[in-house]
Parts: structure tokens; sequence; C-alpha cells
């Protein structure tokens, strides 16, 4: 499993077997039952997650009402970047929706090895780089979409996840109350049927 995140890597910049052999001998794997909380609201940060398996969910609770913000699936990194970055409580939560197994990095295994084998430092400055860029594009997306709109790419893009979490929380992610889902669903529905003469 961890040959994964070697793979993710790979993607990114070429490594040596040497600095393969490095990831995967400091990556830790661990596993958290669905319904584990892995960062709090006011905590700070100190693990990013690489998600070999499962579903975890990012959200705000506020006005006592839970606000899904972002989910992450398999080959997805789960940062906190704020919050690790600046050392800063955390403004949400981290919860997993599924039985999830991960990858767990932290900073103090990050020096040692960046210590040791420089290039990995700077491939992990190019995947903050692209995380960041990821996270402005789907805010930016999100303020200039319409409801519809949003669901229509999270079918497009991550069609699997519709199946994997309860419909209040993809409702909330695109912005709308449940009903409103219901009701862009069918009308979709509706819009795939041919007409009948």
């Amino acid at each position: 499993m961890k040959t994964k995140l070697v793979t993710y890597f790979t993607q990114l910049m070429p490594l040596t077997e040497e600095e393969k052999q490095a990831v995967l001998e400091s990556a830790e794997v661990r596993t958290f039952a669905k319904g584990t909380t892995l960062l709090q609201e006011g905590q700070i940060a100190q693990e990013g997650y690489f998600v070999l398996q499962g579903v975890i969910r990012q959200y705000q609770v506020i006005e006592g009402e839970e606000k899904t913000t972002n989910f992450f699936t398999e080959d997805q990194w789960v940062l906190s970047l704020t919050s690790m970055l600046q050392q800063v409580p955390a403004d949400h939560y981290l919860a997993c929706e599924e039985d999830v197994t991960v990858i767990t990095g932290d900073e103090t295994k990050e020096k040692v090895l960046f210590e040791k084998y420089p290039k990995l430092e700077t491939l992990s400055r190019a995947l903050l780089e692209r995380e960041l860029g990821e996270q402005q594009a789907r805010m930016s997306r999100y303020i200039t979409q319409t409801a519809e709109q949003r669901y229509l790419e999270l079918m497009h893009t991550r069609p699997n996840l519709v199946h994997r979490v309860p419909q209040y929380q993809l409702a909330s992610y695109i912005g709308v109350k449940p009903e409103s889902l219901s009701r862009i669903r069918k009308r979709m529905t509706q819009n795939r049927q041919p007409n009948s003469k």
C-alpha cells in the first residue's frame, strides 16, 4: 500500500531508488474506524494524511449546523494547511466517513528526511503549491457556479462519492438543503430521458 505514495510522488518529480526507499521506510500506515474525528476545531494540526482507502470529510460548525467544505478520498492529501504551517487552531473538523487507511506524516519525520534527501523537500514544496492551487481553484468555482453546476461537476469528477456519503452531506457541500439537492437530481434525471412522442 505504501507504494501508492511513491507512485504519487514520482508523478510530480523523478526519484532515485534510494529516495523511493527512504519514503517507504518513513511512511507510517494507520487505520481509523468510521466515525473517528482526526482533527477538531480549535486543535492545532500536527499531521497530514495521504488517503489509501476511505473517505474523510472536512466540515465547519456554523450556528450549530455542520457545513461540509471538502471530501478526501483515495490518492488525495488531507492537509489543514493554515493550522499546520502557522501553528494556529484549526477552524474545521476532519472526520472519517468510512473506515479509513492513511499514510501519516508530521514535521519531525519530514525534517529528518529532508536533511538526508534535499530533493524530497523540493518535492514537498511542489506538493504544497499544487494543493494550494487546487484549493484556490475550488474556491473560485464555488463562488462562480450555481448549485446545479457544482453537483454536475461533482458527478463528472468524483461520481463514486455520491454513493459513499449521505445526501445531506453532499447537499451541504454544494451549498443547498437536502430537498433542493433532491430537486436538482430529479430535474437532471428528467432532462436525460428522451422526449416521448
